[in-house]
């Protein structure tokens, strides 16, 4: 009897430790993942900005009562997103798609877009350039890569071997610039977002401008003139994330991660 009783003692204890652990390794996982929110706020810095309260389907003509202000990244936003002294300037206008609660607002969701805009030239920010590049299609995700989206730029380029000799070369995609605002697709701007006759937000393009960096210009320009494609990878608009490090693909590479970036890929869509 004595001995179930220990027995009994022992397992409180033990089971009264783990969850002391448990609690604690918890707390210790809050803090680390407060302490990165800390971080990238300090990286990308902070702006308010105004964002759907509801779910709004197309069409919708906007009231007060279905915007609100969150708070989100600033990198890649300002003067795109819409803030609060923006506010009379959307009420009563129609928004071209559908939006969900707490979707960030872009000039390029209101039909007619910004009216204190005129020409591609107001839309560049100050120290940027416009540059345009060939991709429709798969290139241009389908086509439905719109103005005020942000998008990836990978390219494939074909390198010769050391002799030179083409015939030998080997195929090499890697990811050129990431989180780049799409300024127009084809002719269709942000700001005509909503004006084509069929409804329709654009039409087939065979070109995407984007914004860069003057030195972002001289690369895409020299990547153009290459033997190789290059290929547009949508972002969500929110998204402000930055991929260190990616590597350089060509077939050895692919044999020999395909696995385990599958597995990666498995892993994080079940959390």
């Amino acid at each position: 009897m004595k001995q179930k009783v220990v027995v009994l003692i022992a397992a409180g204890i033990a089971g009264l430790a783990a969850a002391v652990l448990t609690r604690f390794y918890l707390s210790s996982k809050d803090a680390e993942i407060a302490a990165m929110k800390e971080r990238y706020a300090a990286r990308y810095g902070k702006i308010e900005v105004l964002c759907y309260a509801e779910d709004v389907p197309s069409g919708t003509v906007l009231s007060k009562s279905q915007l609100a202000l969150r708070t989100v990244p600033e990198m890649g936003l300002r003067g795109q997103a819409l803030t609060l002294e923006n506010l009379g300037d959307v009420i009563g206008r129609k928004v071209t798609l559908s939006h969900r609660a707490k979707d960030v607002v872009f000039w390029a969701d209101i039909e007619g877009g910004n009216p204190r805009d005129v020409g591609l030239a107001a839309d560049i920010r100050k120290g940027m350039r416009a540059i345009s590049i060939n991709a429709s299609g798969a290139a241009a995700v389908s086509g439905m890569v719109n103005a005020n989206d942000h998008v990836d730029v990978i390219g494939t380029f074909t390198f010769p071997d050391e002799s030179g000799k083409r015939e030998q070369a080997a195929l090499v995609t890697c990811t050129i610039l990431q989180n780049v605002l799409v300024l127009a697709t084809g002719k269709t701007t942000a700001k005509m977002a909503g004006r084509l006759p069929d409804g329709s937000t654009q039409g087939a393009y065979s070109t995407v401008t984007l914004e860069v960096t003057p030195r972002e210009a001289e690369m895409l320009a020299f990547a153009e003139q290459m033997r190789g494609r290059l290929t547009l990878s949508l972002r969500n608009r929110n998204d402000v994330s930055y991929e260190k490090e990616l590597p350089q693909v060509d077939f050895a590479k692919i044999r020999a991660e395909i696995e385990e970036l599958n597995l990666k890929r498995q892993q994080k869509l079940a959390k």
